[in-house]
């Protein structure tokens, strides 16, 4: 077996890791137990682009146990957990192409190394695999039966390759479940950024002033969490209706060039290229800390932080300090997506229910291979309200149904005042 990681004797460490993420996902446990039963995904070889985690590392043994055979890679070179990656190849046999810190040649040498695999489905976070499928390797297209999109970023890519008609698989974006990016993204990104700050930082929130750039779901669960620990909080955004959402829920919004002379933290999450720009970084106030919570480290002008700069040195684990004239400005995670960089990404029990949408969407394009076509579609919606109904039955939590005349009453238009 092929793979490509760390060190391989760390794996018992992994795989406690993996066992202790498991507990908290009960209904990818449910999902894998009736795929094992039936082997539903076999004759699937299925190449995944992941961050590599404690949670993946389950949805990775769903999927084999499910009758799949598979392979792993990281999604961002800093997001990978050296033991788990060990352990899936030790402990469960599954070939892994990962290393925490790896450069940009190796990230992409681990790309190709997955594609290797010919695989007939794909799984990103991201759309690496399915850009690199349509650009340098085409040839493998026609046995491609289709591709999941965990983030927002790679669904943001992918529609405007189907925008393009440049699409030539079939796309599940998994980010668009409800049971993804109501909680994974909310939930999860906001709990995990402000663990990933305060880990790397031991700074106090507390009547801080902290920024958010981008009111979408991660920028309200960064901003909801945040005031929650006592910060001041500030929204900074380009559409008139989230910047109204951000007024109505309480927060101060303003442009980011007013924001950034008070700010103490600034985070983006708004998957854009260089929203804290060179001139942000000019009227910056000394000992700012900047980090960003999307995909690509692309938020953050990096390249014009490093020139501004008369030094750069490392300071604590994943701080760096940019010494600019008598000021410091404290970059987390070398720009890329803290709460992964800096810790340990989300939560298992809210990546339950995201990793149980892409297991399920792994098996809608298996079993509608022959029907889908060139597009990026929704999971259907039945299945997104399944697997919100497998959380709350594992939580012990109850709801009700409507009754009969009720049911007739919402699908009929005769009766009125």
């Amino acid at each position: 077996m092929k793979y490509d990681i760390n060190d391989i004797a760390v794996a018992s460490k992994g795989k406690k890791r993996i066992e202790w993420a498991e507990k908290d996902m009960p209904v990818l446990r449910l999902i894998r137990e009736r795929l094992k039963k039936r082997k539903i995904l076999k004759g699937v070889k299925l190449s995944a682009c992941l961050h590599v985690t404690s949670e993946t590392a389950n949805l990775m043994i769903t999927l084999k146990e499910g009758g799949a055979e598979v392979c792993l890679c990281a999604s961002n070179p800093l997001s990978t957990n050296d033991e788990v990656a060990a352990s899936l190849v030790k402990d469960f046999k599954i070939p892994v192409f990962a290393i925490k810190g790896e450069n940009n040649k190796t990230y992409y040498k681990h790309l190709n190394a997955v594609l290797d695999f010919h695989p007939n489905q794909t799984m990103d976070d991201g759309a690496d695999l399915v850009g690199i499928l349509h650009s340098e390797r085409q040839t493998q297209i026609p046995g491609i039966a289709g591709s999941t999109e965990e983030t927002t970023t790679g669904v943001i890519r992918l529609k405007a390759m189907e925008k393009d008609k440049a699409l030539k698989i079939p796309i599940v974006a998994v980010n668009d479940n409800l049971t993804k990016h109501l909680f994974d993204n909310r939930y999860g990104t906001g709990q995990s950024t402000i663990d990933a700050i305060m880990r790397s930082t031991n700074k106090l929130l507390a009547g801080s002033v902290f920024v958010v750039c981008g009111y979408g779901w991660c920028g309200r669960g960064v901003a909801m969490r945040a005031r929650g620990m006592g910060a001041i909080v500030i929204v900074c955004e380009i559409d008139p209706i989230k910047a109204l959402e951000a007024t109505m829920d309480g927060y101060q919004v303003m442009p980011l060039l007013t924001a950034m002379k008070n700010a103490d933290f600034v985070l983006s999450t708004t998957g854009n290229k260089h929203v804290v720009d060179e001139k942000h970084l000019k009227v910056a106030k000394d000992g700012v800390i900047l980090a960003q919570s999307g995909h690509f480290d692309v938020e953050i002008n990096k390249i014009a932080l490093k020139k501004l700069a008369t030094s750069v040195s490392r300071i604590r684990p994943m701080v760096d300090q940019y010494s600019i004239g008598k000021k410091q400005i404290y970059l987390l995670g070398e720009g890329r997506l803290v709460n992964l960089a800096a810790a340990d990404g989300h939560p298992a029990s809210v990546m339950d229910t995201s990793f149980a949408g892409q297991t399920l969407a792994a098996e809608h394009i298996w079993k509608k291979r022959q029907q889908l076509e060139h597009k990026v579609y929704a999971l259907p919606s039945a299945i997104d309200t399944e697997i919100a109904r497998l959380k709350l039955k594992s939580r012990g939590i109850q709801i009700d149904r409507l009754t009969n005349e009720q049911a007739i009453y919402l699908n009929s238009w005769q009766e009125g005042t």
